[in-house]
């Protein structure tokens, strides 16, 4: 059984969204998977364009829910986000590259569920749920050990402004 540690922060809008993704990113490392969950419209593309932007893959950051996934060079690894809501089988991860986005680079991962025994024990997941107004969020940090110590130094409830 692999220990976890949770953490929750609330941000008020998509701009702290996107800012609490940056600061993840900066923690990101090559071979870090990092989950996000949550229901339609709960912020995890939000949450995706801030980490990949942070990184250096652009500022167009397209969603890859018809592609399954894009891929973004980044001076420091290459950030796959996937989306695999239209995932069929779990099977078919490997027909899009998640083999090599777990060997080599950081991997986003939108509706990871779908992967099934294939998602890997050490991660980060991310858990995106609306707060008490429309526009805040709930954003729940679930690190095992890879990134227990990094969230841990890390100022996660820095003030994040409307």
């Amino acid at each position: 059984m692999i220990s976890e540690t949770k953490r929750i922060v609330t941000v008020p809008d998509e701009i702290g969204t996107k800012a609490l993704a940056r600061i993840v990113a900066a923690l990101a490392r090559p071979h870090d998977v990092i989950t996000l969950t949550g229901p339609l419209g709960a912020g995890k593309t939000a949450f995706a364009r801030g980490f990949i932007s942070a990184g250096g893959g652009g500022e167009e950051v397209p969603s890859p829910t018809f592609t399954l996934v894009q891929i973004y060079e980044t001076p420091n690894a290459t950030i796959y986000h996937f989306d695999l809501y239209r995932l069929d089988r779990p099977d078919d991860a490997f027909e899009i590259g998640i083999e090599d986005a777990f060997a080599d680079g950081i991997s986003l991962i939108e509706w990871p569920e779908r992967l099934g025994r294939y998602l890997p024990a050490e991660r980060l997941d991310i858990d995106l749920r609306q707060g008490a107004t429309e526009t805040e969020r709930l954003i729940e940090f679930t690190a095992t050990a890879r990134w227990a110590q990094r969230l841990s130094d890390a100022r996660l409830d820095a003030p994040f402004h409307v």
